[in-house]
């Protein structure tokens, strides 16, 4: 086995407290990264982990965002309930193990219920990468995914409560979106954000319609359990994917 102390300087090895500094996330996200495989890792004889400075840099330039300006611009000025760390969400959704994952009844069953309690015609789980906006589950949509700066959900990652426009068309921040100008002609949205363990926002539970409306109280309820409900099956996930990590840890 390689001796990983006498092949780095010390100031090329962090502590998984430094290298979640580094990255901008809780030290147990850091933790997960790691037993996930994101980073690569080992113990010390002491028995403390260790990680690479120039993998967790690697993983920083990887999962950067590479966003229009438009998207820049409204992300850097929230800070509250982690909506601002851009860097730490892309890391979230990466480690979620979601993004081009396979259709799942659990989330199904969600977007199924949101298009029938509302009477919309659409209605998705969106999960927002730095590019693209990819739908996991999906009801009266035909197409899998839009880039990014298409996505109304970029404004419902930014709160914790439903965002909705009752005419997309007559919004000067989305009159001109291509969703809106071009072939689809959507004109009505609302979202609630989707919440993974450490609050981070992975995408959005929203409801879209052709024509302007207005969303009514029992909707706005509906819609934001809904996304409740998804998140609950997000956290649900993280905690069998970390009891699977631990069972192979345990066994190795």
């Amino acid at each position: 086995m390689r001796n990983h102390t006498t092949e780095h300087a010390p100031a090329d090895i962090l502590t998984t407290s430094q290298a979640a500094k580094l990255l901008g996330i809780s030290v147990r996200t850091a933790q997960l990264l790691i037993e996930g495989g994101s980073l690569r890792s080992w113990k010390t004889p002491g028995g403390h982990r260790r990680v690479y400075r120039a993998d967790v840099m690697a993983l920083i330039n990887q999962t950067h965002p590479a966003l229009p300006p438009s998207v820049l611009s409204v992300s850097d000025v929230h800070d509250d309930a982690g909506t601002g760390n851009e860097s730490g969400r892309l890391l979230a959704l990466e480690r979620s193990g979601l993004i081009d994952s396979a259709p799942e009844p659990s989330f199904d069953r969600l977007t199924w219920l949101a298009s029938n309690i509302l009477h919309m015609p659409i209605s998705l789980f969106t999960l927002l990468t730095s590019s693209r906006q990819w739908f996991k589950s999906r009801q009266g949509l035909e197409i899998t995914e839009t880039p990014r700066d298409w996505s109304f959900c970029n404004q419902t990652i930014l709160q914790r409560d439903v965002f909705s426009v009752e005419d997309l068309s007559l919004d000067p921040q989305f009159a001109e979106n291509p969703a809106v100008t071009g072939d689809l002609r959507f004109r009505f949205y609302a979202g609630a954000p989707v919440i993974d363990p450490d609050g981070f926002a992975l995408g959005a539970m929203c409801v879209i319609d052709y024509k302007p409306r207005v969303l009514k109280d029992n909707e706005r309820t509906a819609l934001f359990a809904l996304a409740e409900i998804a998140s609950d099956q997000v956290r649900l996930r993280t905690a069998e994917r970390q009891l699977r990590a631990r069972d192979l840890a345990a066994k190795a």
